[in-house]
């Protein structure tokens, strides 16, 4: 197991070089940082624009591989370099990440469990009213596109604040102003602002999961193995927690690496809505304000955060199936 997943992390390794000079590379062919001096009142000369943009290390008029190896020769001692504004890029990465993190984190988790669960359950009730309930809510949730989901849980959260008379649910930025009144008090009004995105983020989790689980499951339900273990004296509940859920696991493990892309996009949609000031509206931004060096950064963080949700996968592979432990 441990050679299997040297191996997998040595490729991973390989992966993630690939995507930081590809995103570099078309990062720097697509965005035009000079665009962002255009229309300044007292407008700048050329030169003070090449100036400012050779202190930023996106020069348009330098060859783009000079370009590329500055910026990697200081990216690999931590230095990401300077946004079009002119802060450290690091600074504002090190602020916006844990924002994300919660977010990603907290959603995933709560989404992957209930969807897994939702769906092995649908599966062995399968055709009853609760199947057919789940299919159809599941369904309905895969149709709606994210920001049209958090748009509706807004309006929800208004609705029930205006019912109730209070603020229950607030939905507004990642904390209250001025709530710094010792531990709980942060706790509780940081809980509270993560509900409805968290939410955001789950429910389109769990409907995903929910079908690929169930029809997983189904094909493990019909299987010789299974029918072994009941006829050698389990129950059909024991037979399916220990070895049909077990192995219908298996190709969700693959699933999960690929499908934390689709997240970590709908959570930038998530973050925008809700106010958050995550990675996800740090990109939208600096898009528009034509930032490579932001732009880099949140590309690197969202292939370093993909990439070890596809080592996770491949960890959760081999502790499931023996014949990759034993390989």
């Amino acid at each position: 197991m441990a050679a299997y997943l040297a191996k997998r992390l040595g490729y991973y390794a390989v992966l993630l070089l690939v995507a930081v000079c590809l995103s570099y590379l078309l990062s720097s062919l697509a965005l035009d940082p000079r665009a962002y001096y255009e229309g300044r009142q007292p407008p700048l000369s050329p030169a003070a624009v090449d100036h400012h943009l050779t202190a930023l290390g996106v020069n348009d008029h330098e060859p783009l591989t000079t370009r590329f190896l500055r910026w990697a020769g200081h990216a690999v001692r931590g230095d990401l370099g300077q946004t079009i504004d002119g802060t450290p890029v690091g600074a504002e990465f090190g602020r916006r990440i844990g924002v994300s993190l919660r977010l990603l984190l907290l959603g995933t988790v709560a989404g992957t469990v209930i969807g897994v669960l939702a769906g092995a359950w649908t599966a062995v009730r399968q055709y009853r009213i609760s199947d057919r309930v789940v299919t159809l809510a599941s369904f309905a949730l895969l149709s709606t596109p994210v920001f049209l989901l958090a748009v509706l849980l807004k309006i929800g959260a208004i609705w029930f604040n205006q019912t109730t008379g209070t603020e229950v649910i607030r939905f507004t930025g990642e904390k209250s102003p001025g709530v710094d009144s010792g531990f709980w008090a942060v706790f509780k009004d940081r809980g509270v602002h993560l509900l409805l995105p968290t939410v955001s983020i789950a429910l389109g989790t769990i409907a995903g999961y929910s079908r690929y689980q169930r029809s997983t499951m189904l094909d493990v339900l019909g299987s010789d193995y299974l029918r072994t273990a009941q006829a050698k004296g389990l129950t059909r509940r024991t037979a399916l927690l220990r070895h049909g859920l077990r192995t219908a696991l298996i190709p969700m493990s693959t699933y999960f690496s690929y499908g934390f892309l689709a997240l970590f996009t709908g959570a930038t949609f998530t973050e925008t809505i809700f106010g958050w000031h995550g990675m996800g509206e740090w990109f939208v931004s600096s898009i528009g304000k034509n930032d490579v060096n932001s732009v880099v950064a949140v590309n690197v963080f969202a292939a370093v955060v993909v990439l070890l949700s596809g080592f996770l996968a491949d960890v959760l592979h081999a502790a499931l199936d023996p014949r990759i432990r034993h390989a």
